[in-house]
């Protein structure tokens, strides 16, 4: 369960209604943050099947979502791409600039970007989005910039919470349980 940092429950939902476009860093957000190498020297990540479930109900309910990363990684564009994310930003070592490109481009403002991180990296787009979020295993010194951390940590599910917790206070999380509750319609 996310909990509130420096504004009320009410002020931090009233943030998240605006949102119409999520943008999540990768790793320690959406993968616990360790690096696996094969004998080969190939990268291996594990991704939790509730962030990405998420991301398709957010997707499917009309918010974009995007990943946005300083590593470079091809399980990061394999998994970006079985998503069909909104898109994807790898190699990203200056998020501050990127920002100001990002809402230009796609014409959004900050007020509608929720961002979620876990590191240091984040710091100048936690300062300046409309809904800043932070997993429960983030640096301690990213929590002062976000209006909510998460309860589970990165790769944990982490972002799933994220999501849901605007899902929830856009008052489109009913539509969810609405698609999972009925019969579908016989053949």
């Amino acid at each position: 369960m996310v909990s509130f940092l420096a504004q009320t429950a009410r002020a931090v939902q009233k943030r998240a209604r605006r949102v119409k476009a999520i943008l999540l860093d990768v790793d320690g957000v959406l993968t616990s943050g360790g690096i696996t190498y094969d004998d080969q020297g190939r990268e291996l990540k594990t991704f939790n099947v509730l962030d990405g479930h998420r991301i398709k109900m957010a997707q499917k309910l009309g918010l974009q979502v995007y990943f946005l990363t300083g590593r470079v990684s091809g399980a990061v564009e394999f998994r970006a791409k079985e998503l069909g994310l909104d898109g994807l930003f790898q190699g990203v070592h200056q998020k501050g600039t990127f920002l100001d490109a990002f809402l230009e481009q796609h014409n959004l403002t900050l007020d509608e970007i929720a961002y979620l991180g876990d590191d240091l990296i984040d710091i100048l787009v936690l300062k300046r989005v409309g809904l800043a979020g932070a997993v429960q295993n983030c640096a301690q010194d990213i929590i002062r910039f976000c209006h909510l951390q998460t309860g589970r940590s990165g790769g944990s599910g982490a972002a799933a919470e994220f999501i849901e917790f605007i899902l929830h206070s856009k008052k489109l999380w009913q539509q969810v349980l609405d698609f999972y509750e009925q019969e579908p319609p016989a053949r």
